[in-house]
């Protein structure tokens, strides 16, 4: 697209400037006639966090997202500049992002005043036009608003010449949006200096006279203060911010499902990989109870991240049984989850009353996940079959380092576990041909045996090998 190159140029096509907040909802509201989606990617919030987020877009204010670790707080506030035009112009050169119509750096108005309708301008696109700043205890106020910059100073330039500062990032994000993640780790005295920024639209560096009427979306990103022990939200600070939008984790098990689906890695190259829905509905569970176990912290919550790192070490475990056993599909079982608690480590923070390693609390958590998915897909009743099959003496070898073609064969001399694998896999895989692969059966199988073990019908021995079932 040709654009004008020249301030005449602009002014001939009858631009006028607007704020970047009046920009946001005249875009929103375009979208919402339109029935475009908002925030493509973003799962499970339809009802509840983006009802919030669009109206404050649409009453033009600042805004805070609150949220324990891992609810896509980030994800969410990076998606606002989607509501920004694909470009805007700029004096040429300007740090701060002048408009040519209504410039407010003193270098811009004097290049104007100097050049009139010749004032090259430039267009900047809306990726470049959203800042953001990780809040860390070591950020000055330098860093964000400016500060004197003594070799300008040293070439000639007066203190009081607003020539002398070198601009911070906010307002070198003018007639942009601003984003500072995890706010309370903001040191306080750092906090106040926003306050000028919130209410005022201005900066004053230094104490100097030079004010700048920025043009900004300010927004924010935290966990609840009373969950932090690093620092808090000062509260003048948040009066001024116009809106805090609250996020939560997935509110059943089946959002939280799709939402690890849509970001796990699972399309290997090479060897495919399947991954029963039984499967995911373990991890997801897991994820489930630890926000309600009173072994994990509450305050620190349970990221997604967690469902979805150990999907992918899942998957990844089942991808090295594949390759050394040669076989054809990567499906997971229950004995490879002790593969995946290095996705667990880090992720699970201990209440502190609880002294157990947090491998162990996984552990315990994915055997009453176990237990809860067994039970839904199974009864113990219409399975009384199965467990008389394991006669005195008889036993059933499974584990991650055994091949499929292990499954078939047990099948083939215990039919009535062979008709309980089916049944199973007739419930939840879909596909025929899936159901008929030997890797499949092998993960309904160790379901089947751990479910009966967890109800007490089937005795569990560990192995070096693997684990025995029998009776």
């Amino acid at each position: 697209m040709d654009r004008p190159r020249t301030l005449g140029e602009l002014r001939a096509t009858g631009y006028c400037p607007t704020s970047v907040k009046e920009e946001m909802r005249r875009n929103l509201v375009r979208k919402l006639l339109a029935r475009e989606p908002l925030f493509p990617g973003i799962l499970g919030y339809d009802d509840t966090v983006l009802p919030q987020l669009v109206n404050a877009l649409l009453a033009r204010h600042d805004l805070l997202v609150l949220g324990l670790r891992g609810q896509a707080k980030t994800r969410l506030l990076r998606q606002l500049a989607s509501f920004l035009d694909e470009a805007i112009p700029i004096v040429a050169g300007s740090e701060i992002n002048d408009d040519p119509l209504a410039p407010i750096g003193a270098s811009s108005r004097a290049r104007i005043a100097r050049e009139g309708d010749d004032t090259p301008i430039e267009w900047v696109g809306r990726e470049r036009r959203y800042q953001e700043k990780l809040a860390t205890p070591d950020v000055t106020v330098a860093d964000l608003f400016g500060e004197i910059d003594l070799i300008k100073h040293a070439e000639g330039r007066y203190l009081s010449d607003e020539a002398t500062l070198h601009f911070g990032l906010v307002p070198r994000a003018n007639r942009g949006i601003f984003c500072i993640n995890e706010l309370p780790d903001l040191a306080p005295k750092i906090q106040v200096a926003l306050f000028n920024v919130l209410q005022e639209r201005d900066l004053q560096v230094r104490g100097y006279a030079v004010r700048f009427p920025l043009d900004l979306c300010l927004v924010f990103s935290a966990n609840p203060e009373d969950y932090t022990s690093r620092g808090r939200i000062v509260t003048p600070l948040k009066d001024r911010i116009g809106s805090v939008v609250r996020t939560h984790y997935p509110p059943t098990r089946e959002l939280g499902i799709a939402i690890t689906e849509a970001n796990a890695w699972l399309r290997r190259d090479g060897t495919p990989v399947f991954v029963p829905h039984f499967m995911k509905e373990v991890l997801e569970e897991t994820a489930r109870r630890a926000r309600t176990s009173p072994a994990v912290s509450a305050h620190s919550g349970v990221s997604v991240r967690l469902t979805i790192a150990c999907m992918e070490l899942l998957a990844s475990n089942a991808e090295r049984r594949a390759l050394l056993l040669g076989e054809p599909l990567a499906v997971p079982r229950l004995s490879d989850l002790p593969a995946v608690a290095a996705g667990a480590r880090g992720k699970l923070e201990r209440s502190l009353e609880e002294d157990e390693e947090e491998d162990a609390i996984f552990e315990a958590l994915a055997a009453e996940a176990v237990a809860a998915v067994f039970a839904e897909h199974a009864r113990v009743a219409d399975l009384a079959p199965v467990v008389e099959a394991f006669g005195p003496g008889r036993q059933l070898l499974v584990g991650d380092r055994l091949p499929s073609a292990d499954c078939a064969r047990a099948l083939a001399e215990l039919p009535a576990l062979a008709r309980a694998v089916s049944s199973l896999l007739a419930r939840t895989v879909p596909d025929e041909e899936m159901r008929q692969a030997p890797a499949v059966q092998a993960s309904a199988l160790e379901l089947l045996l751990e479910g009966l073990h967890r109800a007490g019908k089937l005795s569990k021995k560990r192995l070096a090998e693997g684990s025995a079932f029998g009776r």
